[in-house]
């Protein structure tokens, strides 16, 4: 199957009804994609199946987003607080942390359904009964019967809070692209991009979804953030940042299993050392440039999280990181932060094993790489 940005957005209009997707600034990211998708890919049958439903769907989306302020231009009124941003490398503790603060009451998170289709906006009083919450459940149940290793690696729920990145792929700006297919080229430009109009978007849409399913402090994750800080700020200039650390040497193996897992999905072509060798280059630069924008903005609105602490005491890792940020930690939010916690222990779905030399990566090489960041932090975990 090959890919046609124009085919796709004609798709889209039709499937809508509607045909304004906003300004340009998506059409670039959608045309590095489809060329990616198209000549470095190397999709299979039901790989270009699963991309063409992917873009459809980003496009879909945005034409909905942009018609429903179009109805409700009031909607730009609305106040995002915070947000409270989970970062840090993948596999050190970012999903675990913020399914503990998505437990917390007094947060708005971002749940897997609303981020497939965030429109019609959620209501508070369906936001448990959502058809939409059914749907997702249906793609999550199908994705885990087909590669039922999935689950090993990655917990996935339809009401549970997720990463952003699906906002981002709106405006086909995000890494989420190269995790689930073999697109450099497009990851090579997205390094260079100007990401300002992307956390724009993203933020129209946090606004879309809090309208009328409050509250309005909004908890995000997704490491992705790290590339793009200056950007994220300028889009949420109150965010604060939890930030998980732990050994990049027992990361890496983790993230390229994780990932040469999910491309196979999508095609049959395998390279596990090209895999690592992009892998730490590019985590090394998000890394770099995350470290960077925190010594420019400052360490005030950043706490740390050691990984071993959130693995021996989550709850009072949390409690210990809320005293920091200076936000309040009740009764009532422990004991949800602590129901979570004991019901999703470490490994409780299975082992996921992997090891760093079959990407062509040495604990060594991987610790020199990151040589700065282990200097500066405690990452020892």
């Amino acid at each position: 199957m090959s890919l046609s940005a124009d085919d796709l957005e004609a798709g889209a209009r039709a499937a809508t009804g509607l045909d304004d997707f906003g300004t340009s600034y998506y059409r670039e990211g959608l045309d590095r994609t489809v060329d990616a998708l198209n000549n470095e890919a190397r999709l299979n049958d039901l790989g270009g199946v699963m991309q063409h439903a992917t873009i459809s769907n980003a496009l879909i989306q945005r034409l909905k987003v942009i018609e429903v302020y179009k109805q409700h231009p009031e909607i730009d009124d609305e106040v995002i607080e915070g947000p409270v941003v989970i970062l840090g490398l993948p596999r050190t503790g970012t999903t675990a942390l913020g399914q503990l603060i998505a437990n917390d009451p007094q947060f708005r998170s971002l749940r897997a359904w609303e981020s497939q289709a965030p429109t019609p906006p959620p209501e508070a009083a369906t936001q448990h009964t959502d058809s939409r919450i059914a749907q997702a459940a249906e793609g999550i149940a199908m994705i885990n019967q087909m590669f039922p290793e999935f689950q090993t690696m990655m917990s996935n729920e339809p009401e549970a809070a997720t990463e952003c990145q699906d906002l981002m792929g709106m405006s086909f700006r995000t890494y989420h692209f190269d995790g689930v297919v073999r697109v450099p080229s497009y990851v090579e430009w997205l390094l260079q991009t100007d990401m300002r109009e992307t956390y724009e978007y993203h933020k129209q849409v946090l606004k879309l979804l809090q309208w009328h399913c409050k509250p309005n402090l909004w908890h995000l994750r997704t490491p992705v953030h790290m590339f793009a800080l200056d950007a994220f700020v300028d889009a949420y200039p109150d965010a604060k940042f939890l930030w998980s650390h732990r050994d990049p040497a027992k990361v890496l193996g983790s993230v390229c299993s994780l990932i040469g897992y999910i491309r196979g999905w999508s095609s049959d072509y395998k390279d596990p050392a090209e895999l690592g060798a992009e892998q730490l280059a590019w985590w090394v630069e998000g890394m770099g440039r995350a470290m960077d924008f925190r010594r420019r903005f400052g360490d005030d609105r950043f706490v740390d999280v050691s990984f071993a602490d959130l693995q021996s005491d989550a709850v009072k890792t949390v409690a210990n990181s809320y005293e920091k940020l200076g936000l309040t930690f009740t009764d009532a939010a422990r004991a949800k932060v602590q129901e979570w916690a004991t019901g999703h222990k470490p490994g409780q779905r299975g082992m996921h094993s992997y090891e760093l030399a079959d990407y062509g990566l040495t604990e060594g090489q991987v610790r020199e790489a990151f040589g700065e960041y282990l200097a500066t932090y405690d990452a020892t975990a």
